[in-house]
């Protein structure tokens, strides 16, 4: 018997909504039949009405969230405009996998999302990398055996390009919110020299990472990339990376509710 699953990945910058129609048995990772990205702050909520109006009345809506008061506002909202869509807000707990750190409590629910796909998608036997390109770029590690090692988080390039407006006195504020490249290296004007630093700054924290922690296996783990852009420099950071759209969504859709 299949199920209607509303997968909700609650970020720092956006609300990622994924509908899923997902068989009894399940292998590899399912694709949202429809989806549908607003920002944060701000959001249409005659948008989000809009998009829900198909949205079968028994849904059950598993929400997967690192902004506690974006959830909050979308819970409140979900509850008093589509009551009959049953809400859960997952943990790690509701997630199949194993996490080898001392308190999994406190790792990002996005970046245990995408390890779960990222096990269905993976070769038998072979480690994974995860690479998160949004408002923080996180970098994680995943044993042959599937199990959540930990990783590295690092500021986003729209982070960066405020920090450089904030704590400088002479340098602009560059809206450059994606990795939306490659853009030449070589800086001809301030503009110029901001864009190379944001966009090659990040991708060389991307490659150095992913680099140090494939270190401890004998074979070159699986790379997989999702978020913003990044399917426009996955192969600037390893050839063989492969970018998935919804890796956090499908992870979500792949929850076993406790």
């Amino acid at each position: 018997m299949k199920r209607i699953i509303l997968a909700i990945d609650i970020g720092n910058t956006r609300i990622k909504l994924g509908l899923f129609d997902l068989p009894a048995t399940q292998t590899g990772i399912a694709t949202p039949s429809q989806t549908l990205a607003i920002p944060l702050q701000d959001w249409n909520e005659l948008e989000l009405q809009d998009w829900l109006a198909d949205v079968p009345a028994s849904t059950e809506a598993w929400i997967a969230s690192v902004n506690r008061g974006g959830v909050d506002r979308l819970t409140a909202w979900l509850a008093t405009s589509h009551p009959a869509i049953k809400l859960r807000q997952l943990s790690h707990l509701d997630l199949p996998i194993e996490v080898d750190l001392a308190n999994p409590e406190h790792v990002g629910i996005d970046r245990l999302s995408g390890a779960v796909a990222a096990n269905r998608l993976r070769a038998p036997a072979r480690s994974a990398i995860t690479i998160h390109v949004g408002t923080a770029i996180t970098v994680n590690q995943i044993t042959a055996e599937g199990v959540f090692r930990g990783g590295a988080i690092a500021p986003g390039i729209s982070i960066s390009a405020r920090a450089l407006d904030e704590f400088t006195d002479l340098l602009p504020y560059i809206p450059l919110e994606e990795l939306d490249g490659p853009i030449p290296a070589l800086g001809t004007n301030t503009l110029a020299a901001i864009h190379s630093g944001l966009f090659w700054g990040a991708i060389g924290v991307i490659r150095e990472l992913a680099a140090r922690l494939s270190e401890p296996f004998d074979v070159k783990p699986d790379v997989f990339m999702t978020g913003g852009t990044a399917a426009a420099v996955a192969r600037l950071v390893d050839p063989s990376a492969q970018y998935i759209d919804h890796l956090v969504l499908s992870g979500i859709a792949l929850a076993i509710p406790t």
